[in-house]
């Protein structure tokens, strides 16, 4: 006797509920067995004033059932409100989003008919840390965070996946080029485990030719790993590659939990009228099912899926008059996905999937012990907001350098905008009201915190205002901080 898998279920907004409620009765009709615990995320709740979207409740039944699937959500607009996907992934820690990308020519229409991608994004860090401060009259700050654990879990991820479904070749985007820690962290990575899978191609190209190939011809990719902002970005342009984001389908893998969900928004705009297409969320539950342990099931209704599309029973999104056959709303979608359930299709190849592996590729990531490093404080950069009338760089740099020196420490160097601007800077850059001022002794030997209060007393007695500092690091006397653009 097969043992109901306890599930969470939150029914979203906008069209979230209709392509639920469709989605879950072609499960029940497939043979799904499933106990649902239904929980209230989203709009109504951060219109209660929960600026996360989610309640303390709902955390609880999280916790039991260790999967979430779930409708779009609709945040209100107007500042002030989290997002409720982020805080849900970097919460229970589902670091890994999996969206499989597949073209479905000739039965919908596509420019790329032999394109099946899988892009794997990391959930966890990035810009999606979401901390964001304004820092002068002119100048607003995001930072973008990136750990090597959280690299190295991401990207074995990938090439776990790949080994484990035969895939071929991993491909990592990054932009390196410009941001060599963050970015340049990843890519190292990547050389790295890369070279523990020599069964597996790998290859790494820059995120903006890299985006630009992958549009034109993305039958060259085959399983795609990023960093979570561009991975959010070409997850999208890929999906609609195959003819329609309302096909695409994510998973969202940690080593406690997994949610699984369509990766369209709420569509309030079609809300209610019954023409939504419950394809991306439905094939979520797909991907739910196998982690579930019921394969036979989600193979059912996947298979059951392609014979209806096959048969050219369309929903509006992909309706095309020179190739559909009939143009449907979403119950006539559900009911005809029913009614091929157990049928095989003829052109698209019919899934077979095996049996859940005992252990999950979540749960087999092994992250490696780095030993300790030799770590030396030797200056800072102290950001300052400084807004004198003609804005000369020249002027603030010999105001600020006789001002701060002490303890043989001096200003190097100022930046704006990452561009240096003092000393020697060009007459042509432009400058806001935020400056980056870098501060050592010019032999870069240590100093210790107490000197560095004591330069930021000295900075604040000159009449400066600094907003922030960054300490400058070195580690096994290699710098851990980048040069300024020009210096």
């Amino acid at each position: 006797m097969t043992t109901n898998a306890p599930i969470t279920v939150a029914y979203g907004d906008g069209i979230g509920p209709e392509i639920m409620k469709a989605s879950l009765k072609i499960m029940q009709e497939a043979g799904a067995q499933l106990d649902i615990e239904t929980i209230e995320i989203g709009e109504q709740v951060y219109l209660r004033g929960n600026t996360s979207g989610i309640e303390s409740g709902a955390w609880d039944s999280l916790r039991r059932t260790k999967v979430l699937y779930k409708a779009p959500i609709t945040t209100p607009q107007g500042g002030g409100y989290k997002s409720l996907n982020v805080t849900i992934r970097k919460t229970m820690g589902l670091f890994a989003n999996v969206r499989p990308c597949e073209s479905f020519f000739p039965f919908i229409e596509t420019k790329h008919p032999l394109m099946d991608t899988v892009i794997i994004r990391e959930n966890e860090e990035d810009l999606y840390a979401g901390i964001e401060h304004r820092q002068t009259a002119e100048v607003y700050q995001t930072l973008k965070l990136v750990s090597r654990p959280g690299t190295e879990k991401i990207i074995r991820y990938a090439f776990e996946y790949a080994r484990r479904n035969n895939r071929k070749k991993v491909t990592a985007f990054t932009k390196d080029n410009i941001m060599k820690f963050t970015d340049g962290l990843f890519h190292k990575v990547f050389r790295e485990i890369a070279a523990e899978y020599p069964e597996i191609e790998h290859e790494h190209w820059i995120i903006d030719i890299g985006a630009a190939k992958l549009a034109d011809r993305p039958e060259q990719f085959d399983v795609i790993v990023s960093l979570n902002l561009y991975g959010d970005i070409i997850s999208d342009v890929t999906a609609q590659l195959t003819g329609s984001v309302g096909l695409g389908a994510s998973a969202n893998i940690g080593q406690h939990m997994a949610m699984f969900e369509a990766i369209h928004g709420s569509a309030p705009d079609i809300a209610g009228r019954g023409i939504a297409n419950p394809s991306g969320l439905l094939l979520a539950g797909v991907m739910m099912l196998v982690h579930l342990g019921q394969p036979e099931v989600a193979e059912k209704i996947h298979n059951a899926w392609y014979v209806t599309i096959e048969k050219g029973i369309h929903t509006g999104d992909i309706y095309n008059a020179n190739i559909s056959k009939e143009h449907v709303g979403t119950s006539e979608f559900t009911d005809a996905v029913i009614a091929n359930l157990g049928k095989m299709p003829d052109t698209i190849k019919a899934v077979n999937y095996s049996a859940p592996e005992d252990d999950p590729i979540s749960k087999s990531i092994e992250l490696k012990s780095m030993p300790p490093s030799d770590k030396q404080l030797i200056g800072a950069d102290v950001f300052i907001d400084w807004d004198e009338a003609d804005r000369n760089p020249d002027t603030i740099g010999k105001n600020l350098a006789a001002a701060a020196n002490g303890d043989g420490i001096e200003l190097i160097m100022i930046t704006n905008r990452g561009q240096k601007v003092y000393p020697d800077g060009a007459p042509e850059t432009f400058c806001t009201d935020h400056w980056r001022c870098r501060f050592h002794r010019p032999d870069q030997s240590p100093i210790t915190h107490q000197q560095l209060i004591g330069l930021l007393q000295r900075v604040t007695d000159g009449g400066f205002d600094f907003i922030k500092t960054e300490g400058l690091y070195t580690f096994d006397g290699v710098p851990g901080f980048s040069l300024g653009q020009g210096q």
